[in-house]
């Protein structure tokens, strides 16, 4: 069937639209399908951003239309926002901030108030921290704060959930005070002591939780990498580390490092405070990162040390393995994860991820509805729950 034969149906129009659409339009896309209205202004916005013109080296050289200048990049914005759903939106501008090099536009407030909100937009802004001007910094912090409480609106309660959950699990004692017995479980685990002539178990083992105190207290420590590729992860790793250090059986430090260390603990009860203190981008030395964290550790068999980079090591390589090694053998429990976000395994030193694996600390990549069961397990000291790499 041909263009003209399907032009004449509904549905063979509303296929010229869209792939009309696709392609970008002209007189060579093979589609004969004009736009109007809404989507003229679509094809529009969309041209803008990915749009086509002759050239003269290659003939068809992608370019851009959105200028350089403020106001054309805010009307387009809103242009987007008008016409397409907030996913797309997002990805959108993305793609502006990547191709056309608009990031020191970010840095005045009315783009900022323009923009959709999203972790990559928080990573956008965090590398240009050093370079903010106050008059923009406030209006930063609410775009930043706003990402941030989504972000645990969508992750806390199931965090929390699963953490409780691990803790009490591990926290559990065979020989229980009364008011501690936990009836359900003692119950299914003397099933088999069922006496059916007086309709009753017989208990003849007991199981509870023991009762909280210092000395049960977990202790776990988020060591990020905050180099530039990091970036959304230390989004998330803030956040986690906001909602872990709200828990009080858990006491919660976060580590932030590239070639120095920075010790932001003192920030969690605000994650936005957490984010403005990192410096996105400079070099890697894990292991002056993981000397830091060891010398923070008190109590190693109730200690999780959560390290979350690629594993690009800038420091001393044998050092860093030497530390996870003694970590582990003193009882800590070690995660390595390579990222902590929605996006999947970065570019990371396989060599390295290879090295922890046969330490017993597999090196993978983390979504954040996966972290809770993660750390449940860490918590447990049973199998991490690692995702199948293919």
């Amino acid at each position: 069937m041909t263009v003209d034969d399907t032009a004449g149906t509904d549905a063979g129009r509303e296929r010229l639209r869209r792939w009309r659409l696709v392609l970008g339009g002209d007189a060579a896309d093979g589609t004969g399908h004009a736009l109007s209205g809404r989507d003229a202004a679509m094809d529009g916005a969309l041209t803008a951003l990915y749009g086509k013109k002759e050239g003269p080296s290659s003939g068809r050289d992608r370019t851009a239309g959105l200028g350089a200048s403020a106001p054309s990049v805010a009307r387009w914005l809103g242009d987007i926002r008008t016409y397409f759903p907030s996913s797309v939106v997002q990805v959108m501008q993305r793609d502006a901030i990547e191709r056309l090099g608009l990031s020191a536009l970010l840095l005045e407030p009315e783009m900022l108030e323009a923009v959709e909100a999203d972790v990559h937009l928080v990573g956008t802004l965090l590398s240009l921290n050093k370079a903010m001007p106050e008059t923009t910094r406030e209006t930063a912090r609410a775009v930043v704060r706003k990402v941030v409480e989504d972000l645990e609106k969508r992750l806390a309660t199931r965090t929390r959930a699963a953490l409780a959950g691990a803790l009490d699990r591990s926290a559990r004692v065979s020989r229980p005070r009364h008011h501690d017995i936990d009836w359900n479980r003692t119950i299914a685990a003397n099933l088999k002591h069922y006496l059916p002539e007086h309709g009753t178990v017989v208990p003849e083992r007991l199981v509870g939780y023991g009762r909280a105190s210092p000395s049960m207290k977990k202790e776990v420590i988020l060591c990020i990498d905050q180099s530039g590729s990091m970036a959304s992860s230390v989004v998330y790793a803030s956040v986690f580390g906001a909602v872990l250090a709200s828990m009080r059986s858990i006491s919660t430090r976060l580590v932030v490092f590239d070639t120095a260390v920075a010790d932001l603990t003192d920030r969690l009860d605000d994650p936005v405070d957490v984010l403005f203190g990192t410096q996105l981008g400079g070099g890697t030395d894990i292991n002056r990162a993981l000397a830091y964290c060891q010398s923070q550790i008190t109590r190693p068999a109730e200690t999780v040390v959560v390290l979350v980079s690629d594993l690009y090591e800038g420091g001393i390589r044998d050092e860093m393995l030497k530390r996870v090694a003694a970590m582990k053998a003193s009882g800590v429990q070690f995660v390595a994860l390579l990222a902590l976000s929605d996006e999947g395994a970065p570019a990371y030193d396989r060599e390295h991820a290879a090295a922890l694996a046969a330490l017993g600390a597999p090196a993978f990549a983390c979504t954040p509805d996966l972290f809770p069961e993660v750390m449940a397990a860490a918590l447990e000291k049973r199998p991490l729950p690692v995702p199948d790499a293919g």
